[in-house]
């Protein structure tokens, strides 16, 4: 994991110096993700240079700011809260179906983006996705949401690789030890959602990598078909999510 941090390190300072940012904009909810890029971007960066944000709602819960708040004061970096309760309720008021399946969290994480980048416009920053390869592989993100980032330090690393990096940078246990949540809702947990834990789902989308079948996998892994059919559907149903929007080809006779 060494090798990992500092090559993440070198890969944070590189694209901010080319884009000739003043420093970086995080997303910090008080999870692993976040707190780990905090952790690495102040590393690479000197915390003085990494503007943290919590931004939270009514499904957000105080262990979470109090773990967003200790990890600011274990780095020294800067951390501002924004609550955004009434931007919701405001939304509430004029959108249909808000109560529907995630309709709500979508917004959700749709406005935490807009304030994101609000900031790190008028501050000359980038803004760094949290976002880890096992989230990206089955699109566990929303799309122009928590989704919308200048950059991925985590895109390259499945959740149970960020565990152990997140070890060896020195994130607070209690934030390595808590259930994976996206909070956009009470009691809502990943792996729930997922339908299976971080451990199953790495192992499979390991082997889908590998261009392995569902019958390989499944003798490879000892995980139920089920499970496994599961994380194929949502790694095929969510490509659009890790492409550009797609753009007609012209020629110049069409033109």
């Amino acid at each position: 994991m060494r090798s990992i941090r500092a090559t993440l390190e070198d890969f944070i300072r590189e694209h901010v110096k080319k884009s000739k940012a003043n420093g970086v904009i995080i997303g910090l909810s008080g999870g692993l993700d976040s707190a780990v890029v905090s952790k690495l971007c102040c590393d690479a960066l000197g915390s003085e240079n990494v503007l943290n944000f919590y931004i939270p709602s009514d499904t957000s819960l105080d262990r979470d700011f109090r773990d967003a708040r200790d990890l600011c004061n274990l780095t020294g970096a800067e951390l501002q809260v924004i609550n955004i309760c009434q931007v919701m309720d405001a939304f509430q008021s004029i959108l249909p179906n808000m109560d529907q399946g995630d309709m709500a969290g979508n917004v959700m994480a749709r406005c935490r983006m807009i304030i994101l980048y609000h900031h790190a416009r008028i501050n000359g920053r980038v803004v760094m996705g949290t976002t880890n390869k096992s989230e990206r592989m089955i699109g566990y993100f929303t799309k122009f949401g928590d989704g919308g980032a200048d950059f991925y330090p985590l895109g390259s690393l499945y959740k149970t690789e960020v565990i152990k990096l997140a070890y060896e940078i020195g994130v607070p246990r209690n934030i390595i030890n808590k259930a994976p949540s996206a909070g956009l809702w009470r009691d809502q947990t990943d792996e729930v959602d997922i339908g299976m834990s971080y451990d199953e789902l790495d192992k499979i989308l390991i082997c889908i990598g590998k261009g392995l079948d569902d019958e390989s996998i499944a003798s490879n892994t000892s995980i139920s078909k089920e499970k496994i059919s599961r994380a194929r559907s949502m790694y095929i149903n969510s490509m659009h999510k890790r492409q550009m929007p797609p753009v007609p080809t012209l020629t110049n006779q069409d033109l």
